[in-house]
C-alpha cells in the first residue's frame, strides 16, 4: 500500500498542469501570423509580377492625346484597379480548380492554394467576390462599356481555365485578346473611338509577343520528357514560328499605314514624327525577333527590361510617338 502512494501523487501532479491548461484562456495574438501568412498567400495567387500588363490601358488614351488631364488619369487608375482584380480573379480560381494537379508538379506544388497556405474555399471566395465586385464597380463608376467588357473578359479567361486553354490556335486567340481587351478599355472608359489602325497594330503585336513565348516553350522543351503546358506536345516549332512571323510582319503593316495617314490635316510638327517612329518601331519588333528565332522569349516584360538595347529603342519610339500626338 506504501508503495503505490507516490504514483498517486505522481498522477494528481501531472494531472494540475493539465487542469490549469484546459482553465487558461488560449493566447489571441497566435491567431494573427496565420492570418497575415494567408493574406501574403492571397497577394502571391494574384500574380503582382503580372500587373505590369495592365499599364496597357493607357494606350488608347495616350494614342489620342487625352491621358494627361485629370479626369483621364483619374479613369485610367480606375480601370487599372479593375482589371487588376479581375486577372487576380481569374489567378484565384484557376490556382484552386488547379490545386490537385498542381501539388504533383514539381515548380507548381509551391503555390500558395497547392501548397495549403491558402484553402481553396477561401481561394473560390475571394476569386468569385472579385469577379462579381470589379465589373459592378465599373458599372458604378465609369461607362457601362467597361463594365461590359470586364465581364466579357472574365468570361473567356474562365473558359480558357476550364477548356479552352486545351484547343489548338484558340488558346493563342483568348490570351492575345486578353491584351487587347487591356489596351481598348482605357478609350471605352474616356469615350475615346478607337481607330481600325489601333486595333490591327496592338492585335498582332500582342499575337507576335503571344506566339513568340509559345515558340520559344516549345524550342526549350524539345528533347526533355515534359512539358510545362500539355498543348505544347500539339504544336510544332515550325507552325508556332510562321505565327509570330505572319504576326510580326501584319503589325508593322498596322503601324506603317497609320503613320503614313495624314487623314487630311497636315502635320505642323518641327519634324515628321509619326514617320519617323516606324524606324523605332520596326527596329523594336526586329530586336524582339533575335530573342523569339533564339527560343528565349519569355514574359514580354521580362524581355523588354533585360535587354539594355530593345529598352532604349522603345524610349526613344515611345518619345518619338508621344512628339508625334502632340504635333510638336
Amino acid at each position: 500500500m506504501t508503495e503505490t502512494a507516490p504514483l498517486t501523487g505522481a498522477a494528481h501532479a501531472t494531472r494540475e498542469p493539465a487542469l490549469l491548461e484546459q482553465r487558461t484562456p488560449p493566447r489571441t495574438t497566435g491567431s494573427w501570423p496565420p492570418d497575415r501568412g494567408l493574406l501574403r498567400g492571397l497577394l502571391k495567387t494574384a500574380r503582382p509580377k503580372q500587373w505590369v500588363k495592365n499599364v496597357l490601358v493607357v494606350a488608347a488614351p495616350a494614342a489620342a492625346g487625352q491621358l494627361f488631364t485629370a479626369q483621364a488619369l483619374t479613369q485610367v487608375a480606375l480601370v487599372f484597379a479593375l482589371f487588376t482584380a479581375c486577372a487576380a480573379a481569374v489567378y484565384l480560381i484557376n490556382d484552386a480548380r488547379d490545386a490537385e494537379a498542381d501539388r504533383a508538379h514539381p515548380a507548381k506544388r509551391h503555390r500558395p492554394v497547392a501548397a495549403g497556405q491558402v484553402p481553396v474555399p477561401v481561394a473560390y471566395a475571394v476569386g468569385g467576390a472579385l469577379a462579381v465586385l470589379a465589373p459592378a464597380a465599373a458599372l458604378w463608376l465609369s461607362d457601362p462599356l467597361v463594365a461590359a467588357l470586364l465581364t466579357a473578359y472574365l468570361g473567356m479567361q474562365l473558359a480558357y481555365c476550364v477548356s479552352l486553354k486545351h484547343v489548338l490556335v484558340v488558346d493563342l486567340v483568348v490570351v492575345t485578346t486578353g491584351f487587347l481587351m487591356r489596351a481598348m478599355v482605357g478609350g471605352l472608359a474616356l469615350g475615346i473611338p478607337l481607330s481600325r489602325w489601333f486595333l490591327i497594330t496592338t492585335g498582332f503585336g500582342a499575337l507576335f509577343m503571344v506566339s513568340a513565348k509559345r515558340y520559344s516553350e516549345a524550342v526549350q522543351m524539345a528533347g526533355k520528357g515534359g512539358a510545362t503546358r500539355a498543348l505544347l506536345t500539339e504544336y510544332t516549332t515550325g507552325y508556332l514560328r510562321f505565327v509570330w512571323q505572319l504576326a510580326a510582319g501584319v503589325a508593322v503593316l498596322g503601324y506603317c499605314l497609320w503613320a503614313l495617314e495624314e487623314g487630311g490635316v497636315p502635320h505642323t510638327s518641327v519634324l515628321p514624327w509619326r514617320q519617323l517612329s516606324m524606324v523605332a518601331f520596326i527596329l523594336a519588333i526586329l530586336r524582339y525577333a533575335v530573342f523569339a528565332d533564339r527560343g528565349t522569349a519569355g514574359e514580354p516584360e521580362d524581355v523588354v527590361l533585360r535587354d539594355r538595347a530593345l529598352a532604349l529603342i522603345a524610349l526613344v519610339w515611345l518619345a518619338m510617338y508621344g512628339l508625334a500626338v502632340a504635333n510638336w
